[in-house]
């Protein structure tokens, strides 16, 4: 009975770092419509776009992380540095199926590594947060 338990709690853990990275990606796919939207709009240059995205990402994987962690309670590194890791391998699969030319350079494993970061720092706030 204590084993059907801790399965019970292993795939619940594994659902709430599904719903945490689902929750990422769609924030940030709102937030880049949003983007879009303003910039087609505006005149505002488009030097502008890396760095926004760059910053839509990291909302989101912070995000998806505090939404994965507040409901398991524990572990919010691990579970941070998941849902960064499904959140940036879904976004470059996904990359390497629309560009053509797509391939990894420095500015890739940055990001990879930024992703895992911030994925850790998600999970921390959402670990503390769920004990209050």
């Amino acid at each position: 009975m204590f084993d059907k338990s801790k399965s019970e709690k292993e795939s619940s853990n594994i659902i709430s770092i599904l719903k945490g990275s689902f929750a990422a990606l769609i924030i940030t796919l709102v937030s880049l419509f949003i983007v879009a939207a303003i910039f087609s709009f505006t005149e505002l240059s488009e030097s502008l776009i890396p760095n926004i995205i760059i910053i839509i990402t990291s909302v989101s994987i912070l995000i998806g992380s505090v939404i994965s962690s507040l409901k398991i309670g524990k572990m919010g590194i691990v579970n941070g540095i998941f849902v960064g890791l499904i959140y940036i391998i879904t976004i470059y699969l996904l990359s390497s199926i629309t560009v053509c030319g797509f391939g990894f350079n420095i500015k890739s494993i940055v990001m990879i590594i930024s992703s895992i970061v911030l994925g850790m720092v998600g999970g921390i706030i959402g670990v503390n947060l769920s004990k209050k």
